[in-house]
């Protein structure tokens, strides 16, 4: 009787192990499997065939119970491929062959992307820096300025442990070259500017949005006034030439010496000042066609655009009046949170 079950023991995994094999041939570009705390092997499988990365999950986790390999497995976010054996993905299922994911939202500069990788990869802030600074890259790109600032595309990124510097930050410049669709280079000589030229101001345009739809009207009013010789004045480019964020910017702060400063130095800053997404590089490229010279920001993040300067300022005195009330409301309700806070309040 134990003979007998040895056998059978022996037949079935034989078995497994060659729909294993069979299984296996299915090819694909790799797939993003999350394993959650806790999981069964089961789940796990069922995780695996939803993924697309195997098609037979009863079996899976036979064969898996069957090798004494159902056991200890991890949870995590993991990079698999769709041709691998039954035997490589419980290896990895096993032995930890999670990824990170690095989320780089629109609009970072080049230091809080460093800032990022240095964090959530656990790697060197000096060869960070210099992968960010590659003159391979630099030169590929036809970038004038010394780092990539501008060409980390912004998006979710998913790094395996060990994963270099050079290679994250390649993968990032990558991500922008396969985004630059074909039709932009033709574009360029039409609004006659150079890429870099685009990526600057789309980095602006990428700060100073709030809401999608207006993302091409800001893109036409700095576009309108490069074409007219006027100062950009755009409050990002200040905000990027200080040595520290102002929650405000003061009259004090317009003043600073720097090329970066649109409100003392006419056309483009010398580069990006952030990474901006698809829709601002779009905008930037195709901006809507409306006269507007001037806009001004409000609390609820739309902003209000007017022809001249005298329209300007009116909303800008609707605009002070809104972000008054507005402080004038957080204010009293901090006051209020203060009060239920103290004893017998």
């Amino acid at each position: 009787m134990h003979w007998a079950s040895s056998a059978n023991s022996v037949r079935i995994r034989g078995s497994l192990a060659a729909l294993a094999l069979i299984a296996a041939c299915s090819g694909g570009p790799p797939a993003r499997v999350t394993i959650p705390t806790g999981a069964s092997m089961r789940s796990a499988a069922d995780s695996l065939k939803a993924s697309g990365v195997i098609r037979f999950p009863r079996l899976f986790s036979a064969y898996a119970k069957a090798r004494k390999l159902d056991r200890d497995i991890k949870a995590g976010t993991y990079v698999v491929a769709k041709s691998a054996s039954w035997n490589s993905l419980l290896a990895a299922l096993r032995g930890g062959g999670e990824v990170r994911a690095v989320l780089i939202p629109e609009g970072l500069t080049l230091a809080q992307v460093e800032s990022v990788l240095v964090k959530k990869m656990q790697l060197p802030s000096d060869s960070v820096a210099l992968a960010t600074r590659d003159t391979v890259w630099l030169r590929r790109l036809d970038v004038p300025t010394p780092t990539l600032e501008g060409y980390l595309f912004p998006d979710t990124y998913f790094f395996p442990p060990g994963t270099s510097a050079r290679t994250a930050v390649a993968t990032m410049v990558r991500r922008f070259e396969q985004q630059w669709k074909p039709e932009w280079i033709r574009r360029l000589d039409t609004v006659a500017m150079s890429r870099h030229d685009i990526v600057t101001l789309a980095s602006i345009v990428e700060r100073e949005a709030r809401r999608d739809e207006e993302r091409p009207i800001i893109a036409a009013v700095y576009a309108s006034r490069l074409k007219k010789g006027m100062l950009l004045q755009a409050d990002p480019t200040v905000q990027y030439a200080l040595p520290q964020y102002q929650k405000r910017l003061l009259y004090k702060h317009l003043a600073i010496e720097s090329p970066y400063n649109t409100y003392k130095y006419k056309g483009l800053p010398p580069g990006p000042i952030g990474a901006p997404g698809a829709a601002s590089l779009q905008a930037a490229l195709y901006p809507a066609a409306v006269p507007y010279l001037y806009f001004v920001a409000f609390p609820d993040g739309h902003h209000e655009f007017r022809v001249n300067a005298e329209q300007h300022m009116v909303a800008v005195r609707q605009s002070r009046r809104a972000w008054d009330a507005l402080k004038a409301k957080q204010d009293q309700e901090a006051r209020a949170s203060a009060a239920t806070r103290r004893p017998g309040g």
